[in-house]
C-alpha cells in the first residue's frame, strides 16, 4: 500500500538503457566491471538482519554473497553499494536448471533474502524449486545490504516517530520535524547521495547487474505486491532481457498516488466490513453483530487511545498507532480476521497483547526491543517513487482517506504533511511508468478479487499496460501466488516459469478458505508472518 511519502517526476530522472543478452553484447564500458564481477558465495552467517533471520538462515543448503553496485549509475566510478543476496540450490538434475529465479516480496523495503527462505520452504521439491536456483536480495538500502536505510533510532521506533497522517492519531509533523526528518536519515544512513540512489529505478539496474553476474542471459522474476512495480520497471527499462516475469498483487502503473490510495483504502474499508460480517455471526463479536454499526463501533474502542494509551505490565504503550497498525496487518488476509477479532476483544478488556503482537510482525520489532529498517526504507524509496505534495494537498487527501475508509478516520482535525516534503532529492519514477514497452514478451499478472492492498483493477491494468496475460483469482487476501498453497494458481505459474505457456484468456482460479479455513490457516500465515513482515495499509505498497 503506498505511503504518505509522496513525490513527483523529474525531469533528470535516470536514462533508460539496456545492452544486447547475447553473449558479446555490448555493455557501457564504466559499467563493465561491475558486469563481470565474480560472486563469491559461502556461509549466510552474519547476513541475518533480524531475529527470524539468524534462525532461518542457519541452513548449510542457503549460500549468501554480496554484489557490488556503482551507488549512482551516473557515476560508475563513485561510491557503491552492496547488495546482499541469498541463494538456495536447485534441487533437481542439473541438467534440468533453467536458471536463476529472481524474488522480491514488497514493502517496498521487505528482505528478499528472508522471502527466499520462505518461498523454499512453501515450494519444497516443487518443479520450481527443482530446476530454478531460488536467489533472494534485499535491494539496495534494504536490511542486510548496504549503505543500510536508517532514520529513527528503537527509542524513536518505539514512540511511534515513524508514522504518517493516516496511523497517527492528528498529532502530525511540524514543517520543521520533516525537515529534520531529512537530516536525520541522510547522517544515519550514509549521506545525501544515499538517498538520492535508493529509487526503484536503480533497484531495477541492480538487477539487470545480478542477472548478468549470475549467468542468466534472460531475467526469470517472482515480483509481489511492490514488486510488481519494480518487475514493471525492469520489463520498460531492459525488455529484452526479460524471459519470464510473474507479477502477483499489482500496482496500477497508470495512477498517480492520490488516486491509487483512495482506492487501496478503500479496499481497506471492505475488507474491515467483511471481517465485522464474518465476527457479527457470533453474538461475543467485540463490533456488535450489526456489521452496519461495526465502524462507528471501532471508532469508540480506538479514538480514546489518541490521548490515554493503555501502559502494559511490562511498560509498552498500546498507543492509537499501534492499534491502526496491527488491525490493518490483520486484514490484509481473511485469514487474519480472527487474529483482528481478538485483539479488538481484547482491547475492550483493556489489554493490547495481540494487537502488539501484530504490530511488533509489521515493524520487524525484535524481543528485545531493537527493530528492523524496513519501514525506514520504505520511507525513504517511495519518497524517490510516489507524488509530492504540499501540505494542503497532504491534508486534503487524507480527509478524503477519512471518508474512503471510516474506521481510520480519527475524529480529530487534519493538518498533514508530507513526510518527504523537505526531501532534497527529486523523484526519479514518474507516473505512469512502464508504457508502450516494445520487444517485451509474454508476461503474467496474478490478481485477486478481493485484495485490499493492491485491488483488482489494477492488476486488470498492469496486464494491459505490459501486453500480459491476467490470472483472476476470487479471493479475500493480499497476494496469492506461490506460497498460499493455492493449486491452481501454483499449477499454472509453474508451467509458465518453466514452460513459459500462459494460461487461456478469463483463466480464474478460486480461493476462498470459508469460516473453518480461516482458523485453519491462521497459524502457518503467523509463522509467515514472523518470517518476512507485511505490508501495513499506512505506509506500504
Amino acid at each position: 500500500m503506498i505511503g504518505a511519502v509522496i513525490l513527483v517526476l523529474s525531469a533528470c530522472g535516470q536514462p533508460t538503457f539496456g545492452y544486447p543478452s547475447e553473449p558479446g553484447g555490448t555493455i557501457p564500458a564504466k559499467l563493465k566491471r561491475f558486469y563481470d564481477q565474480k560472486l563469491t558465495f559461502g556461509s549466510c552467517e552474519g547476513y541475518a538482519t533480524t531475529d527470524a533471520d539468524a534462525k532461518n538462515f542457519a541452513n548449510d543448503t542457503f549460500k549468501c554473497a554480496r554484489l557490488e553496485v556503482p551507488l549512482d549509475y551516473q557515476n560508475p566510478g563513485g561510491r557503491t553499494a552492496q547488495i546482499a543476496l541469498l541463494r538456495v540450490p536447485a534441487k533437481g538434475k542439473p541438467s534440468k536448471r533453467i536458471g536463476s529465479l529472481l524474488l522480491n516480496p514488497g514493502g517496498p523495503g521487505y528482505s528478499g533474502m528472508s522471502y527466499a527462505v520462505m518461498v523454499a520452504k512453501d515450494l519444497d521439491d516443487s518443479p520450481i524449486a527443482k530446476q530454478f536456483d531460488l536467489i533472494g536480495f534485499d535491494p539496495r538500502g534494504v536490511a542486510a545490504s548496504t549503505p543500510a536505510l536508517d532514520c529513527f533510532t528503537d527509542a524513536e521506533r518505539e514512540a511511534d516517530k515513524l508514522v504518517n497522517s493516516i496511523n497517527s492519531g492528528g498529532k502530525d509533523y511540524t514543517d520543521h520535524e520533516t525537515r529534520q526528518l531529512y537530516q536525520k536519515c541522510a547522517e544515519r544512513s550514509g549521506g545525501e547521495d544515499v538517498l538520492a540512489h535508493v529509487g526503484t529505478r536503480d533497484v531495477a539496474r541492480d538487477m539487470d547487474v545480478l542477472r548478468a553476474v549470475l549467468g542468466d542471459d534472460k531475467l526469470s522474476f517472482f515480483g509481489a505486491s511492490y514488486g510488481t512495480r519494480l518487475g514493471a520497471i525492469y520489463a520498460e527499462t531492459f525488455p529484452q532481457n526479460v524471459r519470464a516475469m510473474v507479477l502477483d498483487g499489482a500496482i496500477d502503473p497508470t495512477t498517480g498516488t492520490t488516486e491509487r490510495r483512495l482506492v487501496q483504502f478503500a479496499g481497506f474499508q471492505r475488507a474491515f466490513d467483511n471481517m465485522a460480517a464474518f465476527c457479527a455471526k457470533t453474538p461475543t463479536c467485540p463490533l456488535g453483530t450489526d456489521p452496519k454499526q461495526a465502524t462507528a463501533a471501532f471508532q469508540q474502542i480506538v479514538r480514546p487511545l489518541i490521548d490515554k494509551p493503555i501502559i502494559t505490565a511490562d511498560g509498552r504503550k498500546v498507543t492509537y498507532t499501534a492499534v491502526i497498525d496491527g488491525v490493518t496487518t490483520g486484514l490484509y488476509d481473511e485469514a487474519g480476521w480472527p487474529a483482528v477479532i481478538k485483539a479488538i476483544t481484547e482491547l475492550k478488556a483493556g489489554s493490547g497483547k495481540t494487537l502488539l503482537f501484530l504490530r511488533d510482525i509489521l515493524s520487524q520489532r525484535s524481543a528485545d526491543g531493537s527493530y528492523g529498517n524496513g519501514n525506514e526504507s520504505l520511507l525513504a524509496i517511495n519518497c524517490l517513487d510516489e507524488e509530492r505534495h504540499t501540505p494542503e494537498q497532504e491534508s486534503a487527501m487524507t480527509r478524503d482517506i477519512f471518508k474512503v475508509a471510516p474506521f481510520l478516520d480519527t475524529g480529530r482535525p487534519v493538518n498533514a504533511r508530507d513526510l518527504c516534503e523537505h526531501w532534497r532529492v527529486k523523484p526519479t519514477l514518474g507516473y505512469p511508468y512502464a508504457q508502450n514497452i516494445k520487444g517485451l514478451p509474454k508476461t503474467l499478472v496474478v490478481s485477486v478479487t478481493g485484495d485490499p492492498a493492491t485491488p483488482h483493477e489494477g492488476g486488470i491494468s498492469l496486464a494491459k499496460t505490459l501486453g500480459a496475460s491476467l490470472l483472476t483469482v476470487e479471493g479475500e487476501q493480499h497476494g496469492v501466488a506461490l506460497t498460499a498453497g493455492n493449486a491452481c494458481v501454483n499449477n499454472i505459474v509453474t508451467d509458465y516459469l518453466i514452460s513459459l505457456k500462459t494460461p487461456a484468456e478469463g483463466t480464474r482460479c478460486v480461493f476462498f478458505l470459508g469460516d473453518s479455513g480461516r482458523v485453519e490457516v491462521l497459524q502457518r500465515r503467523i509463522e509467515r508472518l514472523k518470517k518476512t513482515a507485511v505490508n501495513s495499509a499506512n505506509v506500504k505498497n
